[in-house]
């Protein structure tokens, strides 16, 4: 089988894991097809080429005329919006959500020194890094970066910037997370929607591909990632806008806010959802959550996601998230 991946190296990685994971359930060998997109190829910043779709248009346009079976995106970058012809056949189990630092001499966030350049080129980011900041009496700069992993731990390295912020599991993913100096706790910061999950996708049509691939579905990353990707298209905002959402599971998530990853046979029964707008600088947040229980359907999820966009809205998110979707 033929699976369409972009070339950077994460992304080679996260399609190589999952390669061998639909060879172990099919039994059927998988070959890596690598394909070019837009978003690997320009060099303007995300905020400005808009951010959806620009990762994501040419692997779906590849699996539509046939030259791969199925295709693995970073779930965060796919659009709101599915096309009729194919389905998310599989959100495995998701990676850790949080976002990392890589700070010069080891420094935490909160160990940064006055007037400390943070590179990272998500408005998300900027505006809750500067809102933490504002609040705790930091004096941070947010500079605007694109690149590779390598790229950007290299602004550090070189000296250009005292630190730069990262995914998780993005460095998990390819053997790299002992470079992370802190780890953001998703109260300081939240992830973006569907951060650390990946997404399956192949032809609607193929019954028996989605059956196979289905096996690898975990219900609660998908019911999770569901609700956060709800809550970003009633906002109306695109991948690139200011916005994080997190719906997790408390009773399993607490061990991960205290530094473990492991939580010991907890029944969950109910599953919080966490949504952030702000601008930019910082100077303004919206910042909500709501919680009730694990949504048993797809339609359930939707509705917990457009519940809290609703009152996030209430509230003047629309008015601080700069690229509004079309």
């Amino acid at each position: 089988m033929r699976l369409g991946t972009r070339r950077s190296k994460l992304a080679m990685a996260q399609s190589g894991q999952v390669a061998d994971a639909v060879s172990r359930v099919t039994g059927r060998p998988v070959e890596l097809v690598e394909i070019t997109t837009y978003g690997d190829t320009s060099r303007e910043h995300l905020a400005q080429i808009g951010g959806t779709g620009v990762f994501v248009t040419a692997l779906r346009d590849a699996l539509l005329r046939g030259e791969v079976d199925f295709a693995v995106h970073s779930l965060k970058d796919l659009p709101t919006a599915q096309p009729d012809e194919l389905v998310l056949a599989a959100v495995p189990v998701r990676e850790d959500p949080r976002d990392v630092i890589v700070a010069r001499d080891a420094m935490k966030f909160t160990d940064l020194p006055r007037g400390a350049r943070v590179g990272t080129g998500s408005p998300r980011r900027m505006a809750q890094l500067n809102a933490y900041a504002r609040s705790h009496g930091m004096d941070i700069e947010t500079v605007p970066i694109r690149g590779n992993v390598d790229t950007r731990i290299g602004y550090v390295h070189q000296g250009e910037l005292d630190a730069v912020v990262l995914a998780a599991a993005g460095l998990n993913r390819i053997g790299r997370i002992e470079e992370a100096t802190d780890f953001l706790s998703v109260d300081t910061v939240l992830p973006a929607p569907g951060q650390g999950a990946l997404a399956i996708e192949c032809a609607a049509a193929d019954a028996d591909l989605v059956a196979a691939l289905a096996v690898l579905d975990d219900p609660f990353t998908r019911a999770a990632v569901t609700a956060e990707r709800s809550l970003l298209a009633a906002l109306e905002a695109g991948c690139s806008a200011p916005v994080g959402a997190l719906a997790d599971l408390p009773p399993l998530s607490a061990p991960l806010e205290r530094g473990s990853s492991h939580a010991d046979g907890q029944i969950v029964q109910e599953m919080r959802l966490r949504g952030v707008v702000g601008t930019t600088d910082g100077t303004t947040l919206v910042q909500l959550s709501t919680t009730g229980p694990v949504p048993g359907t797809h339609e359930g999820a939707v509705a917990l996601g457009r519940e809290l966009a609703a009152e996030m809205l209430a509230q003047g998110a629309a008015g601080l998230m700069g690229e509004r979707a079309h």
